[in-house]
């Protein structure tokens, strides 16, 4: 198997699959949880907004989780709707939520507020996993990343998770560093990275790989601890793996 091809066995396990348009219907989230279910194997879980997730857990298997999202896009100071998201998504049988942090509210020197609304959300939350969306494009420096990734970390978050996709600047192998330093200074053996918001091939998934490998090891690389947000990511996943690469990514890597 090439490095290639084990890069996007593994994407795929990894993966995800996200439709947070404003404009989603009940059709699209059928096409979705029809992608979700590759010919190559399923991917660990579909993202939608809170109103499809009962659509979506109808149409899945419980092998495929589902997720959906609080606070979002534009991560507010806004405890009572990220709390009215959760209790939405617990309701309809979702398994994942990924809420985004208050990083205006950070950014602004609000610490102690962003801490006691995720330590809400934590409560609010159990027992679904807890996805917390820093929005590192956003933050900038790498103090106000670590930062960000302590607090989700020390309110219990399971996941850190880097950008919304909705920012100029998304994932970048620069934040995913700091993220990943920090999630190994925690000394939290359980806690996982996300990578969403501009991942489209596999040779930008496979960077990511190699990344949390180093930081966090081998055992880190599993559905458990890392996880890619993307929508467009398993076009190239399965080129890849059908053996009629798209170009891009094979000239990349």
């Amino acid at each position: 198997m090439s490095m290639l091809e084990q890069a996007a066995r593994q994407a795929l396990q990894c993966l995800d699959l996200t439709s947070l348009n404003d404009a989603d219907t009940s059709a699209d989230i059928e096409a979705l949880c029809r992608r979700a279910q590759s010919a190559f194997g399923p991917v660990a879980a579909v993202c939608v907004w809170p109103r499809f997730v009962a659509q979506a857990r109808a149409l899945l298997p419980g092998t495929i989780k589902v997720a959906a999202v609080a606070d979002f896009p534009d991560g507010e100071l806004n405890l009572a709707r990220a709390l009215a998201d959760i209790a939405t998504i617990a309701q309809a049988g979702g398994d994942e939520v990924d809420v985004v942090l208050p990083y205006q509210a950070l950014i602004a020197g609000e610490g102690n507020e962003v801490a006691e609304f995720l330590s809400e959300v934590r409560h609010a939350s159990r027992p679904l996993t807890l996805k917390v969306i820093i929005e590192s494009g956003e933050l900038k420096t790498p103090e106000l990343i670590a930062e960000a990734t302590r607090l989700a970390l020390m309110a219990g978050a399971d996941f850190v998770k880097t950008s919304t996709g909705k920012t100029p600047v998304s994932a970048t192998l620069e934040a995913a560093a700091v993220m990943l330093h920090e999630i190994k200074a925690s000394g939290l053996a359980n806690a996982g990275f996300k990578a969403s918001g501009g991942i489209r091939t596999v040779a930008d998934a496979a960077a990511y790989l190699a990344l949390a490998t180093e930081k966090l090891g081998a055992e880190a690389v599993q559905p458990g601890r890392f996880r890619f947000g993307a929508s467009g990511l398993l076009n190239d996943i399965e080129a890849q793996l059908s053996g009629k690469p798209l170009g891009a990514s094979s000239a990349s890597y």
